[in-house]
């Protein structure tokens, strides 16, 4: 059968039943949103590079498989959720023997935007719709299926990837028809570039108070339901103050490759970006101190010489 025909059976057997998911990528994100595809009752095949972060996801009722070729065979829908967008290339490849014509493809890698070309050419050559669908949220939302999913791609496949979007968020932001233009990632690096500015300053200010000698509770008291408070400095703070940097949310290595692949989009764009590229080497140096798989809370660690 043709891509055309695939696509047809793919529409059909969508929009009448639940698609079939291959997940690749069983991280702190991927595990949350493989087991909402669970919960929404799809069939939900698993991968993960190393297996024992995904046989949880087997309580949840998916068939976890020890390649990504046997976790895509078949599938409607195969959703990415790796490191970065290298490693996605890497694992499709190892995937691409099983992955059928005319099935749908969700790349929500946080990939920024100078490997979307890559991925949308490996998706024409074997016959995917390509889907560019990063998602904006950490572990809490993914867990409670609360993202929000940015997402472009062609009409045609999202009677399939619709499922699966409502199962892992609670909103799709579609931003354009074309997933190889990228416009979903660019978006996403616009966003996060205002959630690590954020956290960067989270941290310094808590630094600032702790060597200045001030209580930060006079600071919220300062700021408290003026202009200047937000829901998302306190809760970086929480996290910080109370030592709950473990599980992480959002790692510190994941921050500071998106901060890099926030730098990387500016600097392509003719756009200089400070305090990204500031944020970064404070990631980076949180990490050397021993803090690489805490919160990127953590970064505050990296105002002081020492540990903290």
């Amino acid at each position: 059968m043709g891509r055309a025909g695939d696509t047809q059976r793919l529409q059909g057997a969508s929009m009448s039943d639940k698609p079939t998911v291959g997940v690749l990528g069983t991280g702190i994100m991927g595990a949350a949103m493989a087991r909402n595809l669970c919960r929404a009752g799809l069939e939900v095949r698993a991968w993960n590079r190393t297996r024992e972060k995904a046989e949880p996801l087997a309580a949840d009722g998916a068939r976890v498989t020890d390649t990504p070729a046997e976790a895509v065979e078949g599938a409607d829908v195969v959703l990415t959720m790796l490191y970065d967008g290298n490693t996605v290339l890497d694992v499709m490849r190892e995937a691409a023997p099983a992955l059928r014509q005319g099935a749908a493809w969700a790349q929500s890698t946080t990939a920024g935007t100078e490997l979307i070309t890559d991925l949308a050419a490996f998706a024409r050559e074997h016959g995917l719709l390509f889907y560019d669908a990063p998602v904006l949220g950490t572990k809490e939302p993914a867990e409670a299926g609360k993202l929000t999913v940015l997402a472009a791609g062609p009409e045609e496949g999202r009677a399939a990837v619709g499922p699966v979007f409502d199962a892992v968020g609670a909103k799709t932001l579609w931003t354009g028809e074309d997933g190889g233009a990228g416009s979903a990632s660019r978006l996403k690096l616009v966003a996060n570039s205002w959630v690590l500015a954020v956290t960067a300053a989270t941290g310094e200010t808590l630094a600032l108070a702790k060597g200045l000698g001030v209580d930060p509770a006079h600071f919220f008291e300062l700021i408290d339901g003026g202009p200047l408070d937000m829901g998302y400095l306190r809760a970086k703070s929480r996290v910080l103050l109370d030592g709950e940097l473990t599980p992480p949310s959002f790692a510190v290595t994941t921050a500071e490759k998106d901060a890099r692949l926030i730098v990387a989009a500016g600097r392509g764009s003719g756009v200089r970006l400070d305090v990204a590229e500031a944020t970064a080497e404070r990631l980076a140096r949180a990490a050397a101190q021993g803090h690489a798989h805490e919160d990127m809370a953590a970064a505050y660690f990296a105002s002081f010489d020492g540990e903290d």
